[in-house]
């Protein structure tokens, strides 16, 4: 999960991690003249609306002044929720033994979309428990990773 997204990563995580927060994960999209900026926190006491709207002005700040984004944009800061994404071998280590959602890149025995037990993390891979078959999963491979949560 490369590209933009690493580069907005490396840019606006240190102000983030200074205002006490965890750096989830940033999704950047563009469509025509118009762009959207995602980016999520946590913290181990949940996030609130303050919390976000604390880091919105830093980043805001920051952003202005580095000027990354060369069309108009929208920023968000969000808590990554319940069916949070997943972008690194870290995050997905820290949900072993739940369900997640992942779709690749590009498909893998016939198939882009999985959802199945996340079982293991081995070196750069996502190890996947689906209807009793074993996926290992490069996480260079994975587009787009979910938790599923059980209510």
């Amino acid at each position: 999960m490369a590209g933009k997204s690493d580069k907005f990563d490396t840019l606006l995580r240190p102000s983030v991690e200074a205002l006490g927060f965890e750096f989830w994960g940033v999704e950047y999209q563009s469509q025509g003249r118009h762009a959207s900026l995602r980016i999520y926190i946590d913290s181990e006491n949940g996030i609130t609306v303050d919390d976000c709207a604390k880091v919105s002005h830093q980043l805001s700040g920051v952003l202005d002044v580095e000027d990354p984004i060369a069309s108009d944009y929208t920023l968000e800061v969000s808590s990554p929720g319940m069916d949070r994404p997943l972008y690194n071998l870290d995050q997905f280590q820290r949900y072993i033994g739940s369900d997640v959602s992942v779709r690749l890149r590009m498909a893998f025995e016939g198939r882009r979309k999985f959802l199945g037990r996340l079982v293991a993390v081995e070196d750069e891979d996502v190890v996947l428990m689906v209807d009793e078959h074993e996926y290992l999963l490069p996480i260079d491979q994975i587009d787009k990773a979910n938790v599923v949560p059980r209510f």
